[in-house]
């Protein structure tokens, strides 16, 4: 940006984007848009801003659809020496989204209405939209179903026991019978705990150099088979969570080929990293499920472009400096990554390719999430203002310093990126200006 003109304050602020490319219903055009009242006002050229307008200038950028991400660990309430809802949506804003679905393993579990109501309350000050995800069982613990349909009517869309898959296939398929009839999403962490037993990176060629307990494939394509198979039993909208393998991949698309409700999301590390990553021992690259060989990364790059894969999703998930400093087998999964997810997608699949981006970043997720009326929409007139604007030719590199989250587990530090957001615009406010967030 080479500048952000103030006009008169007013009650509400009038922005003019001008000189960007906006991604519309058509697709991109180079075009000014006008936000008002929290809305989209016009789009057109040489539009004439009313008097007090702030004007944006967007020359050389990109104007999207402000990004959503389905699957975020916001750790409030338990865990807030690794995040809180706070936190987590200032990285969220510095990298572009407008919304978040909260993952339910918090402590206690996001697993009754009272618990969903909490979380409503701590996210009115946040810098996005925060929808929280309901427990599929009661403490995630798998073994009794929490109170589904009553946290549905309270508005909760998707339900996860993520952190952990629903061991009991009877359980799974009771869940799931809900589910159908309420027309909620049941979204699976594909682990078949047996199958993983207790290992701490992929099971292959990598593991066996290190000698380091593995992962095989098998844990994670064993439960999405059991679970693909359940919902053609059920008819329940399934989606299935930061899937890694090649074979997942095969079953999606074929279980997709016969018409069923299905979809599935993969992550920013999952299309960039591999498990050579961990030759090191560096604990910052443990994440569940583990970074995989170089032909499945392939195989998820390859469906991003095919349209296999419906969203990606940062599983963002913060850990204190302490708990990951120490050995690989000791240290916990995960790895933070809002601020950073739009620039790996963008390095991945190419930063001209902004209709592909929009849809694994924005349109996909909300869609899945149930919150597309407000989020995730090509821009146009009439439309709830949750924007980014975005450079996409900007090369950077993550820097501690520059990490709004309270956990500091990134594995792109080093790792050059490419596209980065430059604003977000929540409901018509700036939630983040030059980079800088505003609050």
């Amino acid at each position: 940006m080479t500048g952000l003109s103030m006009g008169e304050e007013g009650t509400h602020p009038t922005f003019l984007f001008r000189g960007g490319e906006v991604l519309g219903p058509a697709g991109l055009e180079k075009t000014d848009l006008l936000v008002a009242q929290g809305v989209i006002a016009a789009i057109g050229e040489a539009i004439e801003a009313p008097s007090g307008t702030k004007l944006v200038d967007a020359s050389g950028h990109v104007v999207l659809p402000g990004l959503v991400d389905i699957h975020c660990h916001t750790r409030q309430p338990g865990f807030e020496e690794s995040e809180t809802l706070e936190s987590a949506s200032r990285a969220a804003a510095l990298g572009g989204y407008t919304a978040i679905v909260a993952m339910p393993n918090t402590e206690p579990a996001i697993d009754s209405v009272p618990m969903v109501s909490y979380i409503r309350d701590l996210a009115k000050s946040a810098l996005c939209e925060v929808f929280p995800a309901g427990a599929i069982t009661v403490g995630r613990k798998g073994e009794k179903l929490a109170p589904i349909a009553e946290m549905f009517g309270a508005g909760v869309r998707l339900f996860t026991d993520d952190g952990a898959g629903v061991q009991d296939p009877l359980l799974a398929r009771r869940a799931m019978e809900y589910m159908a009839a309420l027309g909620a999403t049941y979204a699976e962490h594909c682990e078949d705990e047996r199958l993983a037993n207790r290992g701490v990176m992929n099971e292959g060629a990598v593991s066996s150099e290190l000698g380091v307990p593995g992962i095989p494939p098998a844990s994670e394509e064993v439960m999405a088979a059991r679970d693909l198979i359940l919902a053609r039993l059920t008819g329940v909208k399934l989606h299935l969570l930061h899937i890694s393998t090649a074979q997942t991949l095969s079953m999606v698309e074929t279980a997709k080929k016969a018409g069923l409700d299905v979809t599935c999301e993969v992550t920013p590390h999952h299309l960039m990293l591999t498990d050579s990553n961990l030759r090191a021992f560096d604990s910052v690259f443990k994440v569940n499920p583990p970074l995989r060989e170089q032909a499945d990364v392939d195989s998820l790059v390859q469906a991003c472009f095919e349209g296999t894969v419906d969203a990606i999703a940062t599983d963002h998930a913060p850990h204190s400096l302490h708990s990951k400093e120490t050995t690989l087998d000791a240290a916990p999964f995960g790895m933070i990554g809002l601020q950073t997810a739009f620039g790996v997608a963008s390095k991945v699949l190419g930063s001209g390719n902004s209709s592909l981006l929009v849809r694994l970043l924005s349109t996909g997720p909300a869609k899945i999430a149930g919150i597309e009326r407000h989020h995730g929409g090509a821009l146009h007139v009439g439309r709830t203002a949750n924007l980014c604007v975005v450079d996409p030719n900007l090369e950077w590199n993550v820097l501690p310093e520059e990490v709004a989250s309270k956990s500091k587990n990134t594995p792109f530090g080093g790792i050059g990126l490419e596209g980065k957001v430059v604003h977000t615009f929540l409901r018509g406010e700036p939630t983040v200006l030059f980079g800088e967030a505003q609050r």
